[in-house]
């Protein structure tokens, strides 16, 4: 099968940057079969930064990758994208809008169409923008399934093709000599430079104001060139204005004492540098673009790569502090997976990466991508010696890397092959001196680590063995208190002829705290009871109570629902544990087709009918259990026949923050009712996906209880 380069695909979407406005973007293909997007096509950027981008696991947190899961377009205004999405901002820490576009023709998912505008964008799309981008990915999805139809799909390369941006005109040769005339008699001094940051004009004015020869700065890096610019803010200035397409400026010592100031304009092919003479800047200023001493740049030196032993040097120092920023804030073991399969993977230019954990005296994988199984049985689950690569990185607590695959199969007779990988570093994880396991990066083809790289893998491996430690600790009490959680809770609801129940409860997404939310359903000789409650707190002391009070609603069942909540309140009071509980009781009563209710202090329950209508109930409210000893409460009666519902919940379903109550309510009535006509269990996943506090922070515990047809 023959195919196409990824060249055919150039005209549309240089089209799509211009009509859309954006300034740039990527065009990502996902090949068939592939879990991975790969970065096709580049405009408005060097290729050098392509690097985050590259390849996009497409179950990673980036809007891209949700982007083509969801099959949805994602829009992020300048100061949404590192809140929403932080590991994407690993490499690039600025606000710019950026648009995801699936590619997609029926059910077929190409890849995704990524443009970005200046920092400067509202934060909502214009629509004249979305429509372009629209028309644009149209074009884009039926060039890319004609060509699979026709038997010649398009592939991407190795790298991503870098597409030309133009500024708007073009010059004459005359017209060219005379701007430069103009600028060479303008005061001060300026410079351009193309957008991988080279200069390719200066005036004379600006080479007597930097202290070197135009010569010497033409095709070059100033940070290169002239040493007192190579602090990493002054090359930040650079990446600023290139990502957020907005002026940037700092101000520089030119030693021994000439002071500079640097303006940059960025446009379209490149950016326009004013450079004048300033004052020696205030003592505030100075905090805000520090100069570089002995010491700062010593330590800088040691983050600092050569530019060809690793990512630009700036950005792979971004990369180590934004990576520090995502895993301080990764809690679970599955989080850190998540993160060293795309943000830093991509980082590092890697084409496999595989992260091991000690467990006792073995190796276990937690995660890889871009491994052979072959490679991956072999790693998994094997003892901590030196028989693979990982087993002597841990057990001999140092750094392993291997340039070639004559160099791997030396050392591992075979690895190459079984792997097929060309070159392999591996870097041990220790936390408070203690090894927890490994993290190892592969190449297709053979790699040379210089210092610069062996530098951040091994910067890299102090932040990862900290947050994975942090994390299997995490994991290790979340797994004791669900435990705790799941004993104290009905390990199954009892079989009542007649009834359809299902039941669902979900902890809260953040915390380790064991959770106070309970429900039960209990068999009766007239029928059944239910009741639902909610503990105030999230501790041991919460649950114990949760499970008293369970107790105490099994020895009452039977009697009316407001007896039922009398006694357990007389008992909570009684036994003075600080804390308050809602609770839900009903009495479904089979022979007379209804049931009695009683609350104290819970949301009220949903009824579901027979026709797919949904009522709210009004449940005369009680006070929470456990505040006044003499409280009563009162049964209220609503018909239950045979097809209808009741759906009794707790709060973490419906309450969010900044939402009114009522309006939730009315939500869930509308989910509960477009559900009417499915199972009793997917009616419960369905809510406990689509509900506003789905992913909040409080638990969630639901009962759904339904009267069969043809019940007497």
């Amino acid at each position: 099968m023959s195919i196409h380069g990824p060249e055919i695909l150039i005209p549309p979407f240089d089209q799509v940057v211009e009509k859309s406005g954006a300034y740039g973007g990527l065009l990502l293909l996902l090949p068939p079969g592939e879990p991975t997007l790969f970065a096709t096509l580049l405009s408005g950027f060097p290729a050098k930064f392509a690097g985050p981008w590259a390849r996009i696991w497409l179950e990673s947190n980036f809007a891209i990758a949700r982007s083509a899961r969801e099959r949805r377009q994602i829009w992020m205004g300048p100061d949404e994208r590192a809140l929403l999405y932080p590991e994407s901002a690993v490499a690039a820490p600025y606000p710019y809008a950026v648009v995801d576009t699936p590619l997609l023709t029926g059910d077929t998912l190409w890849g995704v169409l990524n443009l970005l505008w200046p920092g400067s964008h509202p934060p909502d799309p214009i629509p004249a923008e979305l429509a372009a981008v629209d028309a644009g990915a149209h074009r884009l999805s039926e060039l890319l399934s004609r060509c699979a139809e026709e038997g010649r799909p398009v592939r991407a390369y190795r790298r991503p093709l870098v597409v030309p941006r133009q500024e708007a005109r073009r010059y004459q040769a005359d017209e060219a000599r005379e701007g430069a005339h103009f600028a060479e008699r303008l005061p001060g001094g300026g410079l351009g430079m193309n957008l991988d940051g080279e200069v390719t004009f200066v005036t004379a004015a600006t080479a007597e104001l930097l202290g070197t020869s135009a010569g010497a700065l033409i095709g070059a890096l100033p940070w290169d060139v002239l040493p007192w610019l190579s602090d990493l803010i002054y090359e930040d200035s650079y990446r600023r204005a290139l990502f957020t397409r907005l002026p940037t400026s700092f101000t520089a010592l030119r030693p021994p004492d000439v002071w500079l100031s640097f303006r940059l304009y960025p446009g379209a092919s490149g950016i326009s540098v004013r450079i004048r003479r300033t004052v020696a800047p205030t003592e505030k200023v100075l905090s805000a673009t520090p100069t570089p001493t002995a010491e700062t740049a010593d330590q800088e030196a040691a983050l600092t790569p050569a530019s060809d032993e690793a990512p630009t040097r700036v950005g792979s120092l971004y990369h180590l502090m934004q990576l520090a920023t995502v895993l301080s804030q990764a809690v679970k073991v599955r989080d850190i997976v998540n993160i060293v399969c795309s943000p830093v993977m991509s980082a590092f230019d890697a084409e496999s990466i595989v992260l091991l954990t000690v467990d006792g005296t073995r190796l276990r994988v937690l995660g890889h991508r871009g491994l052979t199984e072959e490679a991956g049985r072999i790693l998994d689950d094997h003892p901590l010696d030196a028989a693979t690569p990982a087993g002597r990185c841990v057990a001999e607590q140092r750094a392993l890397f291997f340039t070639s695959p004559q160099e791997m199969d030396r050392a591992f007779p075979g690895w190459s092959v079984r792997s097929h990988l060309s070159a392999f570093a591996l870097m041990p994880l220790t936390a408070l001196g203690r090894p927890v396991g490994c993290v190892a990066f592969g190449y297709r083809e053979p790699h040379q680590f210089g210092s610069g790289y062996r530098t951040l893998f091994t910067s890299l491996s102090g932040l990862l063995a900290q947050a994975l430690d942090r994390a299997q600790l995490y994991d290790a009490q979340h797994q004791l208190a669900r435990r705790v959680q799941d004993l104290l809770l009905p390990t199954a609801l009892p079989d009542i002829p007649g009834l359809e129940v299902a039941s669902r409860y979900r902890s809260a997404t953040r915390g380790v705290e064991i959770g106070g939310d309970f429900y039960d359903l209990i068999r009766l000789d007239s029928g059944c009871a239910a009741a639902i409650g909610d503990v105030q707190g999230h501790n041991v002391t919460a649950a114990a109570l949760m499970g008293q009070v369970r107790t105490a609603v099994h020895a009452t069942a039977g009697a009316r629902p407001d007896e039922v909540l009398t006694r357990t309140n007389r008992l909570l009071t009684d036994l003075d544990a600080g804390l308050f509980t809602s609770c839900l009781y009903a009495h479904i009563d089979f022979a007379a087709h209804r049931a009695l209710l009683a609350t104290a202090g819970h949301p009220p329950p949903l009824l579901l009918d027979a026709e797919g209508q949904v009522t709210i109930l009004d449940v005369p409210p009680g006070p929470l259990l456990g505040i006044e000893p003499g409280a009563l409460y009162t049964s209220t009666e609503t018909p239950l026949p045979p097809g209808s519902a009741l759906l009794l919940y707790t709060d973490g379903l419906v309450e969010t923050p900044d939402t009114d109550i009522d309006a939730s309510l009315a939500e869930l009535a509308d989910h509960l009712r477009w559900a009417a006509a499915s199972p009793p269990d997917v009616i419960a996943d369905r809510l406990l996906h689509q509900a506003p506090a789905a992913a909040g922070t409080d638990d969630v515990a639901l009962l759904l209880i339904r009267r069969q047809d043809g019940r007497p």
